[in-house]
């Protein structure tokens, strides 16, 4: 599900031009922490007992290709097209509630994720988390990585107009932060969340937790790292604070 079928390539903008910067944007699931394996158990058990693809376990290249990062309402919509809204719902709902019950012993940050956070403290800048996910699993997200109290802002695509991959949610975030497009950064892991940075007008830089390098280039990252520990993501950091 893309929003545009245009290159993005030609338009990307690097982190340093984002000097002096003012504003950093999270994505939650798979970008603050690996979180995606635990959806993944959920939704294979689940598909399982349904008898989904005609029992056969789903993969995680499944997965990844045609779940990960996308709302539950166009999930619903994709898988189970012929079920009503409210049995999708349903479905959802019990697959949301698996996770919150593996979360609390499984979820663990994304490696270097507290010095940026320490980074973005010490320098003053906003922040916010803006994801697709239900409420009750962004909060217990948070909550279990301990950052409760660091985001100013938390946007949630299901109370948008409109979901990732579509701008709706990015928009929210900059206008609550008041913040600049011009000097604000985004971390995603997923195709359709950096379709929705991308269309925000908004550069993106790629976490590669899961999903694979080159459909992260092909949404339209800006830089790709593998965490928050990459040296590139560093030098790109300091960079962004020195105004010419």
């Amino acid at each position: 599900m893309s929003v545009s079928s245009n290159d993005h390539s030609s338009g990307r903008k690097s982190l340093p031009e984002l000097a002096p910067l003012e504003a950093v944007l999270f994505d939650i699931d798979g970008t603050l922490c690996d979180s995606d394996p635990i959806h993944y158990h959920a939704f294979r058990e689940m598909f399982i007992e349904i008898g989904y693809n005609n029992g056969i376990p789903i993969t995680e290249d499944f997965y990844a290709e045609n779940i990960s990062g996308k709302h539950n309402d166009y999930l619903g919509k994709a898988l189970f097209p012929d079920w009503s809204f409210e049995k999708c719902a349903k479905f959802l709902d019990d697959k949301e509630a698996s996770f919150r019950r593996l979360a609390p012993q499984q979820l663990k940050a994304v490696n270097g994720l507290y010095k940026l956070c320490k980074w973005i403290e010490d320098h003053g800048l906003k922040c916010a988390a803006v994801t697709n996910a239900p409420r009750l699993n962004a909060e217990l997200m948070i909550s279990i990585l301990g950052l409760s109290d660091f985001f100013q802002v938390i946007v949630l695509g299901c109370e948008c107009e409109r979901a990732k991959p579509f701008p709706d949610p990015y928009l929210r975030a900059l206008k609550e932060l008041n913040a600049s497009p011009k000097h604000t950064v985004v971390f995603e892991d997923s195709v359709s969340g950096i379709e929705a940075g991308v269309a925000a007008g908004l550069p993106v830089v790629g976490v590669t937790t899961r999903n694979p390098e080159q459909s992260l280039i092909d949404a339209g990252a800006s830089l790709l790292i593998k965490d928050f520990e990459d040296p590139k993501l560093w030098t790109a950091l300091e960079a962004s604070l020195k105004q010419e």
